[in-house]
C-alpha cells in the first residue's frame, strides 16, 4: 500500500472530523515505528502518553493473545478474573484502599462522563448545583467531557453544553472566590497536558483539597494523561500529599488496548447505586488482562523510577542544546513541555518528523514530549540528534 493509494482511500472512507494523517504506520517495536514506505521514526509521543511499554512489548502481546484465546468479552452481567484483579490492583496503587471502588469504561472521556455523574450525585440537600473546572483544561470531546473542557474554541460549535459548569482561572485567588457550599465538585488536571504541559501553581492542589473538604465538594482529579507512572510516581497527585475523592484514568493503563477507569476514595464510593451507570464493553476480560500485564510490567521492570530518569535526562539534553527558541522546560518525569520563544511549534514538530522524530505541538508555542517509559541511553542519543537537527532547520528557515 503506497502513500498515494492510502491517502486517497482514507479521504473517501474516514470522517472529516480529524486532520489528514501524517503517514500510515504499519508496525512498531519498542520506541520505534515504521510507515508503509519503510521509513523509521523514534516515537517520543507514545500514542499521546498511551504506549507505556512502547510497541509490541512481549508481555502485552502474550497477555492479550492468551486472553483473547479464552474469553474476550462477557458484558457487565458477569465478572471475570482479570477484571477483579485489575480493580484490586488499581485500589492498591492509587491508595484508595479498601474504601475505594472502581468503574471501568472504554476511554478517558467515558471515565470523565462517569465522574460528572458522580458529581451530580453529590447534591447534599440539593444546594450543590455547580461544577468547577479550569480555563485551558482538557477533559475530552464527548458532550459532558467537552462541557468541562476549558478551551472555548473546542466548545463553541457544540453549545449549549451541560449547564452548571463554570471555568475559573488557575489561581488560588480564583479558586477561593468560586468555591462555596453550592459546588458539587471541582475537576483538576495535575498537569495540563493539552495546554502545553502546564504545571499548577504552587499550593493550588492543596488549597483545592482544603476548600473542597470545607464545602462538601468532591475533588476529582483527571490523571488520564499524567497517570500510570508517567510523572515518576504512579499518579501525579501522590507527589503532593493530597488525596482526591475520585480519580479518572485511561491512556497508559493497558498500553494501547482501549480502557478507562473512575476510582473513588472514601465516602465518594457510596454515591453510585445499581443501575445509575454502566458500560457494555467497559472492564471486559481482554482490556483488563492487558491492563494487568502493563501495570505488572511497570512494577516489575522499575519503569516508574525510569520515568524520573527520563525526565532528568531529557531536561539535561534540551538545556545543553541551548537554543534561542526554547524558553523553558515544564512537566515531570516522562511528560515534558517545551515553551518556545516564537509561535513555531507546528513547524518544529513537522521538522522533527521529517528527521524521524515523533513529538507534538499542542499549541503554537509549546512542544509536548511523552516517550514510552522503557527508553534508555540509545533512544536519548537518537532524540538528541534528531531534535537538534529539527531546531537547526527551524532556525535556518527563520533567517
Amino acid at each position: 500500500m503506497d502513500t498515494e493509494n492510502w491517502r486517497e482511500r482514507y479521504s473517501k472512507a474516514m470522517m472529516g472530523s480529524l486532520g489528514s494523517p501524517l503517514v500510515m504506520l504499519e508496525r512498531g517495536e519498542g520506541a520505534h515505528v515504521w510507515d508503509v514506505d519503510g521509513n523509521r521514526y523514534l516515537d517520543f509521543l507514545a500514542g499521546i502518553a498511551v504506549n507505556a511499554l512502547g510497541h509490541a512489548h512481549p508481555v502485552l502481546v502474550e497477555a492479550v493473545s492468551r486472553q483473547v484465546a479464552t474469553l474476550a468479552h462477557v458484558s457487565n452481567y458477569f465478572a471475570s478474573p482479570p477484571q477483579l484483579e485489575l480493580a484490586e490492583r488499581l485500589r492498591r496503587i492509587t491508595g484508595a484502599g479498601d474504601a475505594g471502588r472502581v468503574f471501568f469504561a472504554n476511554s478517558g472521556a467515558e471515565a470523565i462522563e462517569a465522574a460528572i455523574k458522580l458529581a451530580r450525585l453529590n447534591r447534599g440537600d440539593g444546594r450543590r448545583t455547580r461544577i468547577l473546572s479550569l480555563i485551558n483544561s482538557f477533559h475530552g470531546r464527548t458532550m459532558g467531557s467537552l462541557s468541562l473542557t476549558g478551551k472555548i474554541a473546542l466548545r463553541r460549535d457544540f453549545e449549549p453544553l451541560l449547564p452548571g459548569i463554570e471555568h475559573i482561572d488557575t489561581t488560588i485567588a480564583a479558586l477561593e472566590a468560586a468555591m462555596d457550599d453550592t459546588v458539587a465538585a471541582i475537576f483538576i488536571e495535575p498537569i495540563k497536558g493539552e495546554a502545553g504541559v502546564l504545571d499548577l501553581p504552587e499550593g493550588f492542589l492543596q488549597r483545592a483539597r482544603e476548600l473542597a473538604t470545607e464545602n462538601g465538594a468532591l475533588l476529582i482529579l483527571d490523571e488520564i494523561q499524567t497517570g500510570v507512572g508517567r510523572t515518576g510516581t504512579w499518579f501525579a497527585f501522590q507527589q503532593t500529599g493530597v488525596l482526591p475523592d475520585a480519580l479518572t484514568l485511561a491512556k497508559g493503563i493497558a498500553g494501547g488496548v482501549p480502557i478507562g477507569a473512575l476510582i473513588t476514595f472514601g465516602a465518594a464510593s457510596d454515591l453510585f447505586q445499581p443501575g445509575q451507570h454502566g458500560s457494555t464493553f467497559g472492564g471486559n476480560p481482554l482490556a483488563t488482562a492487558a491492563g494487568n500485564a502493563v501495570l505488572g510490567e511497570i512494577e516489575r521492570a522499575g519503569l516508574i523510577e525510569n520515568a524520573w530518569r527520563i525526565g532528568a535526562k531529557l531536561h539535561a539534553i534540551v538545556e545543553a542544546i541551548d537554543s534561542p527558541l526554547i524558553s523553558e522546560v515544564r512537566g515531570q518525569g516522562a511528560l515534558l513541555g517545551l515553551g518556545l520563544t516564537q509561535p513555531v511549534a507546528g513547524a518544529l514538530s513537522a521538522a522533527a518528523f521529517a528527521h524521524g522524530l515523533i513529538i507534538n505541538a499542542p499549541n503554537d508555542s509549546s512542544i509536548r514530549i511523552a516517550p514510552p517509559l522503557i527508553i534508555g541511553d540509545a533512544e536519548f542519543e537518537e532524540f538528541r540528534d534528531k531534535f537538534t537537527r529539527a531546531l537547526q532547520t527551524i532556525t535556518s528557515d527563520a533567517k
